[in-house]
């Protein structure tokens, strides 16, 4: 154990290093190419920065994993093996990955990005990788294949896009995507799955000097970066593999784990939360379920008069809430009373921020007439 805990850490280090290297030249290439996500009245932010941050996540990965994997086997005391799901996973991955970076150099429509979203997440499932079991949620137990393969691609896909929709202000979507990916880590870790604990590892490296670039980058000195959808998507993509993987119900490989499902579920609570309260806001006012808007939880933080950084950690400290939260209810409440709990202190939430909201309104309008 002490062993691998000091490849993961080798992995960490590894993917920082590979970061910092990526990074700074990504940033050059971008103002060479001219290649910048522009404001509109839908963005927040106000210049035009390189969104190909996203480039240096999956290349850094790899790297560091490969070269543990590297380390691992010179010690000559594990054999390393390369089963099914790992080829379609890694395939599924760099389809998702391929597809933002044209999205983010040349553009690509909604529809294109769906199909392949779609065709990505269907490679868990075939591989054998899929939703089997519910922990008693809503009663039910154990899912056969035929339920269990469109609802992994359907989550699949929604955690993809809840990923690449919640990136909208300076840090968020990659904040978020490090505690999940800490908790995983740390799950996996408990399970003594230690390879995956590796992969997490050396993502969680290079997301280090990106939040750096991201968060106190100086856009006039061209050391401002967005992780772009090359970034987003594929962080949803693992996200949603690892959220998978956990959450089957696989004892060949884990111990059963009666908070399999809801330790996975509390770890992208709040980006999934906010996808579904958006899409239903659309609903009710009869507006295109796609269609973009300003009325995502860091939208709304930021019309309550928060700027940006004390948006980042309240959303933080706002998942981190629910991850203490529901890790105490699960010793005590059955996995749907947990869900419940979780949806009233989301609708809570929101309302005192509409309150805020709405005070800050009359707040303007008064000083304005």
């Amino acid at each position: 154990m002490v062993q691998f805990i000091l490849f993961t850490i080798i992995a960490f280090i590894a993917s920082v290093i590979c970061g910092f290297v990526f990074i700074p030249r990504i940033l050059n290439f971008c103002k060479k190419k001219n290649l910048y996500d522009i404001p509109n009245e839908r963005k927040v932010h106000k210049n035009a920065i390189p969104r190909l941050g996203g480039i240096s996540f999956i290349p850094s990965m790899l790297v560091a994993f490969f070269v543990t994997l590297g380390l691992i086997s010179v010690q000559g005391d594990h054999v390393v093996t390369l089963n099914l799901w790992s080829i379609y996973f890694f395939v599924g991955l760099m389809m998702i990955y391929v597809v933002g970076l044209i999205d983010d150099i040349i553009g690509l429509t909604p529809i294109n990005k769906f199909v392949v979203q779609i065709l990505s997440a269907c490679a868990l499932p075939v591989s054998g990788l899929y939703f089997n079991n519910f922990y008693g949620f809503l009663g039910i137990n154990e899912i056969p294949y035929y339920l269990g393969m469109p609802l992994t691609v359907f989550v699949v896909v929604f955690i993809v896009n809840a990923m690449n929709l919640i990136d909208g202000i300076d840090g968020l979507s990659g904040c978020l995507s490090m505690l999940a990916l800490a908790g995983f880590l740390h799950s996996f870790a408990i399970q003594g799955m230690w390879y995956y604990v590796i992969l997490i590892a050396g993502l969680m490296g290079v997301l280090v000097p990106f939040l750096y670039f991201n968060i106190f980058g100086e856009a006039d000195k061209n050391r401002k970066i967005f992780m772009g959808d090359a970034g987003s998507l594929s962080l949803g993509f693992i996200l949603a593999f690892l959220c998978v993987k956990f959450a089957m119900d696989n004892q060949l490989v884990m111990p059963y784990r009666r908070n399999g499902l809801l330790l996975s579920y509390t770890l992208l609570i709040v980006p999934v939360f906010d996808v579904v309260r958006v899409s239903l806001v659309r609903l009710h006012h009869h507006k295109p379920i796609f269609k973009a808007d300003k009325n995502h939880i860091h939208h709304k933080l930021m019309r309550a008069g928060f700027n940006q950084h004390q948006t980042l950690m309240i959303i933080i400290m706002l998942a981190l809430f629910f991850i203490l939260i529901n890790h105490v209810l699960a010793s005590y409440c059955f996995f749907t009373c947990d869900i419940l709990i979780d949806i009233a202190i989301w609708i809570i939430f929101h309302q005192i921020l509409n309150v805020f909201i709405s005070r800050r309104k009359s707040e303007t309008t008064k000083v304005e007439s």
